[in-house]
């Protein structure tokens, strides 16, 4: 991206990842926990209407096709796509296309960042709308995953019924000093390359387990969800049951995989992250995150 120009409207916006609880692909219906993963992005406008120019760092070899959808569709939203272009940067510890939330995270922080920058304010929920939308208009979401959206943006446990792009349920008082132990296998999986005809057989367990996490049994949820969507996709539920066997709470696959996410008692970590060394690939260490996606106009 060449260098901010000085004379034209921009702002910068921060959202943070999460991991499932449920994944609503089955029955449209899910929930999210946010963690302490981000992506960060830069709006700039131009004068080049229509013209939006994306990089995403640090996998500049993905295509920005959801940092066009989603810049268009906030320009479109106010009647300048005429009018303006865009500069689009984002930068993300999050790793794409593993299951946290790395889309839902860019939309939101793009979304704000593009509304923010035209000096428009709106409320929250418009944003992880716009958001949501934005993910469709890119292919990269089957469901909107309004679920993921908004516990991204919002931070928390969110209960949602992704089909309405309702919250059912947000819960902000969570045990704190809970770790989140995330392995990553090598290699990735897109949304678009999803059968949804893998998820009848499944849909009774993921609905038992939506309602335990309206209830704020989250971590059984996690756990049959992970069961479930193991399953369906064919993944090995291993690195999940010896997380449990070691004193995780909860484990289960996140998003559509391959990342199977872990929630771990401080005094158990360290028995978890030694049954997942004989797996290949890596292992994150992270936490909760109740913080709301922030913005800063910068000029």
């Amino acid at each position: 991206m060449t260098s901010w120009q000085k004379c034209m409207p921009r702002a910068e916006a921060v959202s943070h990842g999460a991991i499932t609880i449920v994944n609503a692909m089955a029955t449209g219906k899910g929930a999210a926990l946010g963690v302490r993963l981000l992506t960060k992005a830069k709006v700039e406008l131009t004068n080049e209407a229509g013209r939006i120019s994306g990089r995403i760092i640090p996998d500049s070899g993905e295509k920005p096709s959801l940092l066009y959808a989603t810049v268009m569709r906030v320009l479109r939203k106010y009647g300048v796509h005429r009018k303006f272009g865009a500069n689009v940067e984002t930068t993300s510890n999050i790793p794409i296309a593993v299951g946290l939330k790395s889309s839902s995270a860019a939309s939101n922080a793009v979304a704000l960042a593009t509304v923010s920058a035209l000096g428009q304010h709106v409320n929250d929920l418009e944003i992880v709308q716009l958001a949501v939308r934005s993910s469709l208009d890119a292919g990269v979401t089957l469901t909107g995953a309004f679920d993921d959206a908004s516990a991204c943006y919002f931070g928390g446990l969110i209960v949602a019924n992704n089909r309405r792009n309702e919250i059912l349920k947000r819960f902000q008082q969570i045990d704190s000093s809970l770790h989140v132990l995330i392995y990553i296998p090598r290699g990735k999986k897109y949304s678009g390359a999803i059968r949804s005809d893998r998820f009848k057989k499944i849909e009774g367990l993921v609905d038992f387990a939506h309602e335990e996490a309206i209830k704020g049994n989250y971590p059984l949820s996690m756990t049959l969800n992970g069961v479930a969507y193991c399953r369906a996709f064919g993944y090995d539920i291993s690195p999940a049951t010896d997380a449990l066997q070691e004193g995780a709470i909860a484990a289960g696959l996140s998003g559509k995989g391959p990342a199977i996410a872990a929630i771990v008692p401080n005094n158990m970590t360290k028995r978890v992250l030694s049954a997942w060394d004989c797996y290949p690939g890596k292992v994150i260490q992270t936490r909760f995150n109740f913080d709301k996606a922030t913005v800063r106009v910068t000029s």
